[in-house]
């Protein structure tokens, strides 16, 4: 279990003061003016080496993406935008970084955005969160009063302005191209890639988008150093991570735990267990609403990272564990999250608006088991369609939860299909 000491979100709960003064207290914008004098490379070294892979929930290198940015700044200007649209069902951690530790986001974004040349950073928050985008607002105030970021951000001389901008709710402005679009006030549907964001991002001009949890990290990677960063978790999985564990356990929770814990011991040593013991559980999706469920057996054994999840056909996403007992009907809930995709889509992809629709059309017929038997395989072809051939990865988060149900309970739908045949049925 992480120990206290190396918890990096030591306000997550919001028992102290989220504010400038109890943020210095917990060591916050100690000694930035000096990691800002480590000079770009060196910090951006540091982050690489660290190996922080993306908290948003593609895991892309966070050192990396900032390297892809141009080294020098031209007449086009350098901007950071700060993914905290956070729309994924079952997701809830970055609004706790906003509400509780902001200061470490502010700080993070200065950082990064020194490290990239980027003179400018804009937080693109979910609509819905009014309370957090006003603790934000309150710690970026105190932040431009105590000169940590204005004309000369903590004394160093480099410029840094942070921006707010809330979004108007839609699911698919998590994604990087259609974030910038809606920040633009153009309607939020993602571009084509390339050109990507780092050559022609926010007004056509070079742009990283980092995630809240990848932002709020890096100043205590910096102080404490990379090496002791790295030393959580597994090789290529390390850090430490905000999980998030709902459903039917005794005790929700959203936790820092180290990379690669083992599933079942962060819902036992956290979240109190599944409700009615191990043996009552039936499902565990263990990265977010958009990833493939994985039933019992696979969860004895899993390890909670990037690698270990992929290789059982799932991911780590955005670390949102959503826990099914036995009391579940997991058909019907994965129906429920077709109808979010399906009302989601952007319609921009004739695949993902025409083929969202009728997954979530299909679903509903095997819900209620009204379905053909040969339907199953359909709809599992009709999901390989889908997935891969979009712009975004809507259509992607779309299919995989299908296909998990398919891969690992296909035979709850066949029964459910034979009981209506046969007049017996309980489905709805």
């Amino acid at each position: 279990m992480l120990a206290d000491k190396d918890r990096i979100f030591s306000n997550i709960y919001g028992l102290e003061d989220p504010f400038l003064k109890g943020a210095k207290k917990r060591g916050d914008w100690d000694g930035t003016k000096a990691i800002l004098e480590l000079g770009r490379e060196e910090i951006v070294a540091r982050v690489k080496a660290s190996g922080l892979r993306g908290r948003g929930g593609a895991g892309f290198s966070t050192g990396m993406k900032w390297s892809f940015m141009p080294k020098e700044v031209s007449d086009r200007p350098h901007y950071l935008v700060i993914n905290a649209d956070e729309g994924e069902p079952g997701t809830c951690k970055d609004r706790e970084i906003m509400r509780h530790d902001p200061h470490n986001l502010i700080e993070g974004a200065l950082i990064a955005s020194f490290a990239m040349g980027a003179n400018a950073a804009y937080c693109y928050v979910r609509g819905e969160f009014f309370r957090e985008t006003e603790a934000l607002q309150r710690a970026v105030d105190e932040a431009y009063a105590a000169g940590l970021i204005g004309d000369s951000a903590c004394k160093s001389g480099f410029k840094f302005d942070f921006y707010i901008h809330r979004g108007m709710g839609s699911y698919v402005c998590g994604e990087e191209t259609a974030l910038i679009e809606s920040l633009e006030g153009k309607k939020g549907q993602p571009r084509l890639k390339p050109p990507f964001p780092a050559n022609v991002g926010l007004y056509g001009a070079p742009t990283t988008v980092n995630n809240v949890e990848s932002l709020a990290v890096a100043p205590e990677i910096l102080r404490r150093g990379p090496e002791w960063f790295a030393g959580f978790g597994r090789p290529n999985n390390t850090g430490t991570k905000l999980f998030l564990i709902s459903g039917h356990v005794n005790q929700p929770c959203l936790v820092e735990e180290e990379m690669s814990i083992p599933l079942k011991e962060l819902i036992e040593k956290h979240a109190g267990g599944v409700r009615g013991g191990w043996d009552n559980l039936k499902g565990v999706i263990p990265g977010g609403a958009s990833v493939p469920v994985l039933p019992k057996h696979l969860c004895e054994d899993v390890l909670m990272d990037f690698d270990s999840l992929r290789e059982q056909q799932s991911g780590l996403g955005t670390a949102a564990v959503m826990v099914m007992d036995q009391s579940t009907d997991i058909v019907r809930a994965i129906t429920r999250l077709s109808a979010f995709y399906k009302h989601e889509s952007c319609g921009q992809c004739t695949p993902c608006r025409e083929g969202t629709g009728w997954m979530w059309r299909m679903m509903k017929k095997m819900s209620a088991g009204k379905a053909q038997p040969g339907e199953i395989d359909m709809l599992e072809e009709v999901t390989r369609q889908i997935e891969g051939h979009t712009i975004c990865a809507l259509g992607d988060a779309a299919a995989w939860p299908i296909q998990g149900l398919i891969r690992h309970f296909r035979p709850e739908l066949e029964k459910r299909i034979a009981e209506v045949k046969s007049g017996n049925s309980q489905a709805a």
